[in-house]
C-alpha cells in the first residue's frame, strides 16, 4: 500500500521529483547533475548566489495570500462607468454549463446530422430572444451590439436604396465610430439629429430631417445619457415619412421593464447581450443580438436556425438561411460574417432560463432603483 501511494505521488503533476527520479533521468540523459543541463551558458554570467525566494507554502497558504495580496486592490464590483458594458451578477450555472467539451466551439454547426444539440440551443435563443421583444425573426447572432446596429444600417439602405441615415446626437459615441467606419466606403450620408434639455431626440428637428428622403432612422434608447425615448411617438413619424424605423438597445436588462420595441413599430432592433451573464473581459467578446420583421428576413445578415422534419417524419433542426459570402455568392451575400459569437448566444439562453421571466423582470426593477438613486445622490451634492 505505501509503495502504491508513492509510486502516485511521484506521478503527480506539480510534485517535486525524488532523488531516484532525477539519477534515472540524468543517467538517460547523460548528465551528472541539473547544472549540466546550462554547460553552454558562459559561467562568468550565472547567478553565484540562490534566490531570495521566501519558504514554499502549502496550497492554503498560498490561497490565504493570493485573498491578502487582492484586499489591496479597488475591487471590480465598484464600477460607475457603463457607457455600453456593465457589470451584473452572473449565476454560477452558466460558466458550470458553458466548461462542457460539447458545448465549449465556436464553430458552426454546418453538418446537421452531427450537431443537433448546438443547432437546437440557437433555434431556442432565437425563440426567446424573439418573445422578449415581440419580433418575428432573430438571426443566431452578430459580433456585438456595435456591428448589430451597423449591418442594421446596411439592412435599411438595403431595403430602401436612399443613400442616407438619422443617427442621433444621443447614441453612444462607440457605436457611431463603428457606424462611421462601415458606412464610409458605401459612401451612405449620415445626418445628424440633436437632443433636447432632456436628453431625448429633438422630434420637431427629426420632422424637418425627414422632409426629405432617407433610408432609416436610428434611435438608441435607453440612450447614452441613459433616457428612456418616446419610442411611440417616433415609431410613428418615422412610419409615416417612409423611412425604416432602426432601434438600438445597449442595455439588455431594460426589456424587463419596458414596452417590447416592436410593439412601437420598430423595422429592425440591433441589440446588446453582454448583460445576459457575460463578464466585461476588458471590452470582449460580447454578443450582437439582431431582429426584424419577416418581410425583410433575405435582407439579415449571419444565420437562421429553423425546425423542421428529418425523413422520418422526427422533429430537427436545420440552418434555414446563410446569407453570407462564404455560402452564396459574394454580390448576392447580406454580410462577410464568419464564425460568430454562438457561444455567447448560448450563455445569453443560460442565463435567461436560469432567472426566468420573474427574475428578469425584478433585475430589471433593481437596476432602475439604484440608478435612480445614484442620480439623486449625485444631484444632492451637486454635481
Amino acid at each position: 500500500m505505501q509503495k502504491d501511494t508513492a509510486s502516485i505521488e511521484n506521478n503527480m503533476k506539480y510534485i517535486p521529483l525524488t532523488e531516484e527520479d532525477k539519477r534515472k533521468m540524468f543517467e538517460e540523459m547523460g548528465i551528472i547533475s541539473i547544472s549540466s543541463l546550462f554547460s553552454d551558458i558562459p559561467e562568468e554570467i550565472l547567478l553565484k548566489r540562490k534566490l531570495n525566494l521566501p519558504p514554499a507554502l502549502s496550497e492554503k497558504e498560498i490561497v490565504s495570500l493570493i485573498k491578502r495580496t487582492f484586499k489591496e486592490n479597488d475591487l471590480t464590483e465598484r464600477i460607475f462607468l457603463g457607457g455600453g458594458a456593465y457589470f451584473h451578477f452572473i449565476p454560477s450555472t452558466i460558466n458550470y454549463l458553458l466548461e462542457r467539451g460539447e458545448i465549449y466551439t465556436s464553430y458552426t454547426p454546418y453538418q446537421p446530422e452531427m450537431s443537433q444539440g448546438l443547432l437546437q440551443a440557437m433555434f431556442e435563443f432565437q425563440s426567446v430572444m424573439s418573445d422578449l421583444t415581440h419580433a418575428d425573426i432573430t438571426n443566431a447572432s452578430m459580433y456585438d451590439g456595435a456591428s448589430a446596429l451597423a449591418e442594421a444600417i446596411l439592412m435599411g439602405e438595403r431595403i430602401n436604396k436612399k443613400g442616407k441615415v438619422v443617427l442621433p446626437k444621443n447614441l453612444n459615441p462607440q457605436y457611431r465610430e463603428v457606424i462611421e467606419t462601415y458606412l464610409k466606403p458605401r459612401n451612405i450620408e449620415i445626418i445628424d439629429i440633436g437632443f433636447t434639455e432632456e436628453g431625448r431626440i429633438d422630434i420637431e428637428k427629426l420632422k424637418s430631417i425627414l422632409k426629405e428622403e432617407v433610408s432609416s432612422v436610428v434611435v438608441q434608447s435607453p440612450n447614452y445619457f441613459g433616457v428612456i425615448e418616446d419610442l411611440n411617438k417616433l415609431g410613428k413619424i418615422i412610419k409615416d415619412s417612409g423611412a425604416l424605423f432602426i432601434l438600438s438597445i445597449i442595455e439588455a436588462l431594460s426589456l424587463g421593464i419596458i414596452k417590447p420595441p416592436f410593439d412601437f413599430g420598430v423595422d429592425i432592433l440591433a441589440m446588446e447581450g453582454q448583460s445576459f451573464g457575460m463578464p466585461l473581459s476588458f471590452g470582449g467578446p460580447y454578443l450582437g443580438i439582431l431582429q426584424t420583421k419577416k418581410e425583410y428576413v433575405r435582407q439579415i445578415p449571419g444565420r437562421i436556425v429553423g425546425e423542421t422534419v428529418d425523413k422520418n417524419g422526427k422533429r430537427c433542426f436545420v440552418m434555414t438561411l446563410r446569407p453570407r459570402e462564404q455560402d452564396i455568392r459574394r454580390e448576392k451575400a447580406t454580410s462577410n460574417i464568419c464564425s460568430n459569437h454562438a457561444l455567447k448566444a448560448l450563455v445569453a439562453l443560460v442565463y435567461l432560463a436560469t432567472v426566468g421571466p420573474r427574475g428578469f423582470k425584478k433585475i430589471a426593477e433593481i437596476n432602475y432603483k439604484k440608478a435612480h438613486y445614484l442620480a439623486k445622490r449625485f444631484n444632492d451634492e451637486g454635481f
